[in-house]
């Protein structure tokens, strides 16, 4: 199943699909996921890593708000898409930082997702 199918299938959309949008809300939707267990892997770590789980944890609750937000298409919510869209890069970018700072392979892959995720969140600002 694919999210950007579901969106482009909505009646609202019509087959006219905003490819950055449908791209950044497939991102949001697994850096929620990516960010979670990296939180969870952090916990496990012998080392201090409270700032890089709250990071994880805040990112992927802004990642699965955005995602659910982005994904409704009936209607016109220009102006709160994108404040959600640039606060989800904004905390993508933050919790790569974070992530950036361990060596660990589950923060390299969280660090990964959340600069992809953040790149796909302002390029669908672009295209609204």
């Amino acid at each position: 199943m694919s999210i950007k199918e579901m969106i482009n299938e909505h009646p609202d959309v019509a087959g006219h699909l905003n490819e950055p949008l449908a791209e950044a809300v497939k991102h949001a939707m697994y850096c929620a996921a990516i960010c979670n267990s990296c939180a969870d892997a952090c916990g496990a770590e012998a080392d201090d890593r409270r700032d890089c789980i709250r990071s994880c944890m805040d990112c992927s609750d802004i990642c699965t708000a955005t995602y659910r937000v982005a994904s409704r298409r009936t209607g016109r919510n220009v102006i709160v898409l994108r404040n959600m869209l640039e606060v989800c890069a904004s905390t993508c970018e933050a919790c790569e930082d974070h992530c950036a700072m361990h060596d660990d392979a589950h923060c390299k892959r969280c660090e990964k997702m959340c600069r992809e995720c953040a790149a796909d969140c302002r390029k669908a600002i672009e295209n609204l």
